[in-house]
């Protein structure tokens, strides 16, 4: 989900479920499918293809500028850092990471970042705007120094692309209204509900319409930046950065069927939730060039079991500065970790086996069900 709650709120949601389960919610839950259904994600044409490329190829500069836009207090670890690292790794685009504010930026549900420049900041220094702008899922959709700069940005002739339930804000700033869109799946009749005018598109990963760009869940960051840089500098530029990543292929397929509400998902967040005193929290230590891209993905997943959560830490408390130049606050001040909860150091291994191999260490430690769980969260197709 673009947010999971605070562990007090996990806490009380758990109660009230007990309390409900004499009064309907049993029954409510036996209503919930046992399992996503099976179908195989439908082909793209070529057409469709071509026609997101040129919605997403450079209109002002030869050279396009990329802004990240996120809020101070809460915007989504891997929505924020992902588009930031691929794009920046390709080096076909100026990329900066914004803030509405001044300070830092507190990523959820995990990692702290200190951001390049504050949208004022940025105005300021490019009064005609940027070329793209990538709109994170945010803590709340109606932030209103984030809406006008995102509407006063698209204005200025920038391609808004909400990435995951950034889609909200996106629709939020009433820039989706009459245009087709996707979200990610738990968000999705929320946002179909509050903004009706949106036509939703389904088993698509990535969705272009005119100057609005949006995604399905999490991980679609990957594809939809490489769709970007495939727009930008061609195909064979975006293949090597995809082998960078670890990906063999990618598109805008997606089979939303696959991704839903299911009663084994709520069943592993009631029980993960109700463990609160086993709850474990994961070290890893921050090294300068730590990938910025890994690093979300890792503390993201770990911090989506409803089991643990994970933090970083350095020997001081200055921000390390990661491998594409931005600066990364830990989260303690630590010369080291418990070894049973010491996670491995962030190395050279590609971003998508990262995951995988988390993903992999999340079923060993705490089973299947809480892996898929979190695979779910991502919406990550596996």
């Amino acid at each position: 989900m673009g947010f999971i709650m605070s562990w007090r709120g996990v806490l009380w949601a758990v109660l009230a479920a007990v309390v409900l389960f004499a009064g309907g919610f049993g029954a409510w839950l036996l209503t919930l499918p046992s399992r996503p259904a099976a179908t195989a994600a439908p082909p793209i044409s070529a057409e469709e293809t071509s026609a997101t490329l040129a919605a997403l190829k450079p209109k002002k500069n030869r050279r396009p500028l990329v802004a990240i836009v996120g809020i101070n207090d809460a915007t989504e670890t891997t929505d924020y850092l992902l588009p930031y690292g691929i794009l920046r790794r390709a080096d076909v685009a100026d990329v900066v990471a914004l803030a509405t504010k001044a300070g830092p930026v507190t990523l959820f549900p995990a990692l702290k970042v200190e951001p390049q420049a504050t949208v004022a900041e940025f105005d300021a220094r490019h009064p005609d705007g940027a070329d793209y702008v990538v709109v994170p899922a945010m803590s709340r959709d109606d932030d209103p120094a984030a809406l006008a700069w995102i509407k006063a940005q698209a204005a200025k002739g920038a391609v808004i692309i909400g990435v995951c339930a950034g889609a909200k804000v996106v629709a939020a700033a009433g820039l989706l209204d009459g245009k087709r869109g996707t979200t990610h799946w738990y968000y999705l009749k929320e946002m179909r509900g509050d903004h009706p005018a949106i036509d939703y598109v389904a088993d698509r990963r990535i969705v272009a319409d005119g100057n609005v760009v949006t995604t399905t869940g999490i991980t679609a960051s990957m594809p939809m930046m490489l769709t970007l840089i495939e727009a930008i500098a061609g195909r064979e530029k975006a293949e090597v950065v995809a082998k960078d990543l670890g990906l063999a292929t990618w598109d805008a397929r997606h089979s939303s069927n696959a991704f839903t509400f299911t009663r084994p998902f709520a069943l592993t967040a009631m029980r993960n939730a109700a463990s609160v005193w086993s709850h474990e929290r994961f070290g890893i230590a921050l090294a300068p060039g730590v990938d910025e891209a890994s690093l979300a993905l890792v503390a993201d997943a770990w911090s989506r079991t409803y089991r643990s959560n994970a933090v970083t830490f350095a020997r001081a408390a200055a921000a390390v500065e990661s491998r594409n130049g931005l600066r990364i606050v830990p989260d303690q001040v630590a010369s080291d970790w418990p070894p049973e909860r010491h996670l491995p150091q962030i190395g050279t291994a590609p971003p998508a086996k990262a995951l995988d191999d988390t993903l992999t260490a999340i079923r060993a430690r705490y089973g299947k069900s809480t892996a898929e769980l979190v695979a779910m969260q991502l919406e990550y197709p596996r």
